[in-house]
């Protein structure tokens, strides 16, 4: 799935403003797509403006990080490896903003049966990458951690994204059944297990907009959401500390031939 990097330079700023201009078109167009949220709730609907209020400075990273995308230069040997894992997450990142744009149609057509497959391929194209792809952060490194903030919030708002329009899209109006509020909390209780501050960070936030969400529509369920987000929260921050997830002493990371290289660069 590699591309070049003119290629990468120039499909990952495309992608973004189709993105951009989607989500403009969500917003502006009659209905919008809080109206088609509002018409179709189910037990996994969040807090609409949860949605807006994680996704702006989302893109304000994006930004940075695409600025950086540009600016890096392949022929310097010290640049050469920041560029290399940037330009490994481009083709993951394009996918996402297209699957976005493409799913903001179907989705303000209140076809969420079809806009449900773009979220399932963007959700899980961005899981697979931080889970499977991803390398370890370098806290040195501006790039490294500036991928790491792009692609684990993708992946983030990605699990929340997946629940909320498939709940929509196949349990309209339907309430949480006890397998749903089991499931719930035993997947993000091993997913907060397994993640860093960044994602575990995203995780903690899907549970709280879902629980202002559903505060209106089913108060035991929100309540019990809400005890999830302080349980996550809880184990997110407890793993964290006792071993920190990025480079350094406890953290497992271990700097490679040529990153050496690159510090002497």
């Amino acid at each position: 799935m590699g591309v070049s990097y003119s290629t990468a330079k120039w499909i990952a700023p495309t992608s973004f403003l189709i993105d951009f201009a989607a989500q403009q078109y969500g917003m502006l167009s009659t209905p919008n797509m809080k109206t088609i949220h509002d018409r179709n709730l189910s037990f996994f609907s969040p807090q609409p403006f949860f949605i807006g209020g994680f996704f702006f400075p989302q893109q304000l990273f994006q930004l940075a990080w695409l600025y950086r995308l540009y600016k890096l230069d392949p022929k310097k040997p010290g640049e050469r490896g920041e560029l290399d894992q940037m330009v490994d997450f481009v083709p993951y990142y394009t996918v996402g903003n297209l699957c976005i744009a493409t799913w903001m149609v179907f989705w303000n057509s209140e076809r969420l049966d079809i806009s449900n497959i773009f979220v399932l391929i963007n959700s899980l194209s961005q899981l697979y990458y931080i889970t499977a792809k991803l390398p370890a952060m370098n806290t040195n490194s501006t790039s490294s951690i500036l991928t790491h903030i792009v692609s684990k919030t993708f992946a983030g708002i990605g699990v929340l994204d997946l629940l909320h329009n498939g709940s929509a899209a196949f349990a309209k109006d339907q309430p949480a059944s006890t397998m749903v509020k089991a499931l719930t909390g035993v997947g993000f209780g091993l997913a907060s297990v397994a993640s860093d501050w960044i994602f575990g960070g995203c995780l903690v936030y899907d549970l709280v907009a879902l629980t202002v969400g559903q505060s209106s529509i089913d108060g035991g369920w929100a309540k019990l959401l809400g005890a999830y987000a302080v349980g996550s929260a809880a184990i997110v921050g407890a793993k964290n500390l006792a071993r920190p997830p990025y480079n350094g002493p406890n953290s497992g990371y271990s700097k490679t031939a040529t990153d050496d290289i690159q510090d002497r660069v």
